[in-house]
Formats: C-alpha cells, structure tokens, sequence
C-alpha cells in the first residue's frame, strides 16, 4: 500500500476492528466448509438443489450491491436494471437466438456492466438521497423499456428459456449440472469481490466512503474510483441475473421491478453492510423466508415485516456484523473488520 493510501486509512479503528491476521482464519474455516457442503448438496435429499441455487444467485446480487453500498458508501435503489436486464439478455439470446448458455451469460453480464457505466456516469455526479433518486429513476426507465419493449413479452415475460449444453458438452438440463455451474458461477463472483475490496482499489474506495473531500484533497480522482465500483458491481449484479435465467428458464418484470431492489437492500441490511458474509446470510434468511412463508398467503408479508423488525432491532450492524463485534469483544482484541 502507497503512503496516500495508509494516509486515507489512517483512522481510528471501531468495534469491529481486529488486530491480528489470526481473525481471518476463522472466516477462511467457514468458507472452506460451507463449499464442502454446498459441494454436498445434489447428494442429499433434505434440502433441493433449485432452492440453493437461488439462494446463490441472490447471495451474489447482495454481495454486489454490498460492493457498492458497503464499501462505496453508494446507495443504489435501481440495482434490479442489472439483475434484469442481464436476465432479459440471456434469456432472449438463449431462447430466440439459439446461443449456448457461457455466451449468453457473458452477453448478460456485459450488457449490465455497459448499463452500469451509462447509469453511474450520470449518478456519481450526485451524492446521497440524490444519488439514490437518480438510480431509482433510471432503473425504472429500465423497467418501462421491459414493459413495452416486443422483445421481452411484456407482462408474461419470456418463458421456457433452454439451459442448451455448456460449452457443447454439459448438459445444463440436469439439475446437478446446474447446480455446479451455478455454485462456481457464485464462488468466482464472491472471489472477485474478495480480491476487489483487499486490493489497493479497496483501500481507496473505503477511504471515500470514510471521508470523501479527503480522499480528493490527497489526489485522487473520486469519480473514477466511484464509476469503476458501480460498473463492477453492475456487472456481477447481471452475472447474477443471468444464472437465474437459465436455473429458472424464465426472465420476468419481477427481475426489473423497483421490488428487487428492495429486496436486495434488506438482504444486505439483514446480513451486515460492509461484511463478506453478511449479504449471504441475509439472502439466504430472506429467500428461506420467502419459500417457507408462501402457503401463509398475506400473511406472509406480515410475518417476513417482523422478523426484519426484530432483526433490525437487535442486530443494528446486521447478523454478522454483531457476530464478529461480540467475537472481538469476547476475545478482547480490536481487529480486522468484519470485511476481512
């Protein structure tokens, strides 16, 4: 790290800091067991393999937002257009063009990293309810040109999306297969992330959100960091909504609506802002919650209300943000953040 960027982190360390290195071994322990038993999945019959893939699809569309708002200190109310819009690509090139599923997947995921760069250039130039505001009118732009667009069958969306042969070879129609494709899809995802935010890039991005006009005083070009973190974070959003296409073979307004990006906002909220494993414990708290919920009929936006009250009251930093300060403070060391 360069002496302007210790210079930017140069700042008091909060409850959730940790001193040593030996904070992230536990967290490298959990990971390594949770791939063991999300490699175990297909093999066992308690739990379905669909469901965990969507449970991986929304871990990594929080993780992306999470990029932006909790490392970035960017809150985006339109992160839906990626996630749909990438879906609407893939499911269009898959179904009425005819290409293999690695195609359109990376044609989904680039048309999201351009939207991303088009929506952020115009929304870096505000900052916070502003910036919000300026992504929730864009995103339902986006949403409109769904609606009416002849492409995307309007309100009955595009249905009975081929999952075609992985590279020619892989069958995707098998389940199993899916699933595998899915969880290395995810896995690569949370590594980039990983890299992204332990990267001097990572160091400068949090220095903005700490204290912008410092950062800009120090030279740096605040912008361009801000603009590079909403595209990437655009573009794992749509890598995200591409693999829900094809595990669902359906692309819907749903993907689009102002809802997801509610939804998305309380997953991470839920799991920790700021945290690696925060958005995966909250999309999966809110996709379980959604799955068991669903015969409760109205009810079950009650019950779902809540829960995330009562979540929210008791775990104010998120479920694994107050996890890891009562392990620093147990432990009684000040250390790495929650992040590490």
């Amino acid at each position: 790290m360069n002496m302007k960027t210790s210079l930017l982190v140069d700042r008091p360390l909060d409850a959730l800091d940790v001193a040593s290195a030996s904070s992230i071994r536990p967290v490298w322990f959990i990971l390594a067991f949770a791939v063991l038993l999300a490699l175990a999945v297909p093999f066992q019959t308690t739990v379905y393999p669909v469901f965990v893939m969507k449970v991986l699809c929304y871990a990594l569309f929080a993780s992306a937002f999470n990029l932006l708002l909790g490392f970035g200190g960017l809150l985006s109310f339109g992160h839906a257009a990626f996630f749909g819009s990438a879906s609407y690509v893939t499911a269009y090139l898959c179904s009425a063009i005819g290409l293999g599923p690695a195609t359109g997947i990376a044609a989904g995921v680039l048309a999201a990293a351009v939207l991303g760069a088009l929506m952020g250039g115009l929304a870096i130039r505000r900052q916070g309810i502003y910036f919000a505001m300026v992504t929730l009118a864009l995103a339902q732009l986006v949403y409109f040109v769904a609606l009416q667009s002849p492409y995307t069958g309007g309100e009955d969306g595009m249905q009975n999306v081929p999952r075609g042969k992985l590279f020619g070879i892989i069958d995707l129609a098998s389940d199993t297969a899916m699933y595998y494709l899915v969880l290395c899809v995810s896995v690569g995802g949370f590594a980039l992330i990983h890299r992204a935010i332990h990267s001097p890039f990572g160091e400068v991005l949090r220095a903005i959100r700490e204290n912008e006009a410092r950062a800009m005083s120090l030279g740096y070009q605040v912008n361009r960091y801000k603009l590079l973190a909403f595209v990437l974070s655009a573009a794992l959003s749509g890598l995200a909504g591409s693999t829900k296409a094809l595990v669902f073979q359906v692309a819907t307004l749903g993907d689009v609506h102002w809802h997801a990006s509610g939804e998305v906002i309380l997953m991470t909220l839920l799991g920790g802002v700021g945290t690696l494993l925060g958005p995966v414990v909250g999309a999966t708290v809110v996709v379980a919650l959604q799955k068991y919920l669903s015969g409760a009929g109205a009810w079950s936006t009650v019950v779902m209300g809540c829960v995330f009250m009562v979540c929210v009251l008791m775990f104010r930093r998120g479920i694994v943000g107050e996890l890891a300060a009562a392990l620093s403070k147990h432990f009684g060391g000040r250390g790495g953040r929650a992040d590490r």
